[in-house]
């Protein structure tokens, strides 16, 4: 994912809006007094900080907790629905960004709170209730991509980013950074919580969000991201996102509509 590192800015409004993000358009590095949930209801949305990667497609909501500092980038068309809260209501959510399945509810609530309809105050605070109880039945960890301290494993990781599609084994990594496979191998568990190959299959699954909002077709994304035949990858996609790179891709086309 690219980076954006100016100094970050503080936003201290509460906003409830929706607007929209070309391709490629990135938010500075910044921090929000609120809670903030961020809602695509079309496109790609990636928040990172230092702790990692979140990205949310249009069937998924970010949450990103007061006083965190995180920027987004935009993939694809993406229009952006944007909820904040305080006090009690923020606290009943994660202490770091989060992903969450949007259920049909859930959609329909920040739809309505972002469409600038007016709303008794006593209705809006219902509507915000309702979001936040569904937010509270899970996070969906699989759309998020930790990132190393460890020198040697962020590395690695890095040359990972660059180029997703590598087929460079764990200890041609090594021999690079200067590092050796079972070194890394135990860096990718203690610090990453997961395999080199689970990590990489993940970082590719990110990517190929990106590339499917972009209009790639799953065959040309499954070879450009490294996967040995398209059948590998729509089981790794599947796994992760819940839903095929066809079904996925259809849902998302139908959002521009």
């Amino acid at each position: 994912m690219p980076e954006i590192r100016p100094r970050p800015a503080v936003v201290s409004q509460i906003v409830e809006k929706r607007g929209r993000l070309a391709h490629g358009d990135g938010i500075a590095p910044h921090r929000h007094v609120q809670g903030q949930l961020l809602y695509p209801s079309a496109g790609v949305l990636a928040t990172t900080t230092e702790r990692g990667t979140w990205v949310a497609p249009a069937n998924r909501v970010a949450w990103t907790p007061p006083g965190f500092e995180h920027y987004h980038r935009a993939y694809g068309q993406t229009e952006v629905r944007v909820l904040e809260f305080s006090g009690e209501l923020s606290a009943s959510l994660p202490d770091q960004p989060t992903v969450f399945e949007v259920s049909p509810l859930l959609r329909e609530s920040l739809l309505v709170l972002t469409s600038g309809r007016k709303l008794r105050p006593e209705a809006r605070e219902r509507l915000r209730g309702v979001v936040v109880d569904e937010l509270v039945v899970g996070p969906d960890e699989a759309m998020y991509l930790p990132a190393a301290s460890d020198d040697r494993l962020r590395a690695v990781t890095d040359l990972l980013h660059a180029d997703p599609a590598t087929s460079l084994t764990l200890a041609e990594f090594g021999r690079t950074v200067g590092a050796g496979e079972r070194t890394l191998s135990r860096l990718f568990q203690t610090e990453l919580g997961m395999s080199f190959h689970q990590w990489r299959s993940l970082l590719r699954v990110q990517h190929a969000l990106i590339r499917l909002a972009e209009g790639d077709a799953v065959i040309d994304t499954a070879a450009r991201l490294g996967w040995a035949n398209p059948t590998s990858f729509i089981e790794a996609f599947t796994a992760v996102v819940g839903q095929t790179p066809g079904r996925y891709q259809q849902e998302l086309r139908r959002a521009d509509r």
